[in-house]
């Protein structure tokens, strides 16, 4: 009977990456927007790349990325916890601060 090797270094749920940054819709916005993107990646970079198409598709120009780590379970507070939701389900989820 063949074995099959279990790999101890694969995650057992799906990794949600939380990326922490500001983005930037004009050249020239100064400002910016504080922004959360939650998605599901096998690797941070992955997570970033994918971040930075996602938020590309919603038509910001630039983006500063400050932090990125996972998250061990659903968030208890809105809009975190639908957007962890939707990671899980594959979706790329953008929280925009005012």
């Amino acid at each position: 009977m063949p074995v099959t090797p279990d790999n101890d270094n694969a995650p057992d749920e799906p990794l949600i990456f939380i990326i922490i940054g500001k983005a930037y819709e004009a050249d020239g916005d100064d400002e910016g927007v504080q922004i959360h993107v939650m998605l599901q990646a096998p690797d941070d970079d992955t997570a970033v790349r994918e971040a930075l198409n996602a938020l590309a598709e919603e038509g910001f120009l630039e983006a500063d990325l400050d932090q990125i780590g996972t998250l061990d379970g659903i968030p208890d507070e809105e809009p975190h916890a639908s957007a962890y939701q939707g990671a899980l389900e594959g979706e790329v989820a953008i929280i925009r601060f005012s």
